[in-house]
């Protein structure tokens, strides 16, 4: 009985955590690997200082 308790645990509760959290985190290891090619291959131009900009700061004071 209780094998089968933590059977059902394992399938309802632990299996798609842990799928959520692999999903996760192989999302941020792609995204951080595709941002700095991009950025690599893009160097030097104007649309990297505007992708790098906080769209929330105020307008720069000269």
């Amino acid at each position: 009985m209780a094998g089968a308790v933590i059977m059902i645990i394992v399938l309802v509760v632990v299996m798609p955590v842990g799928i959520l959290m692999s999903g996760a985190i192989g999302a941020s290891v792609l995204g951080r690997l595709l941002k700095g090619d991009a950025d690599a291959r893009h160097e030097g131009s104007e649309l990297l200082e505007v992708s790098e900009a906080n769209p929330y700061a105020g307008p720069a004071e000269d």
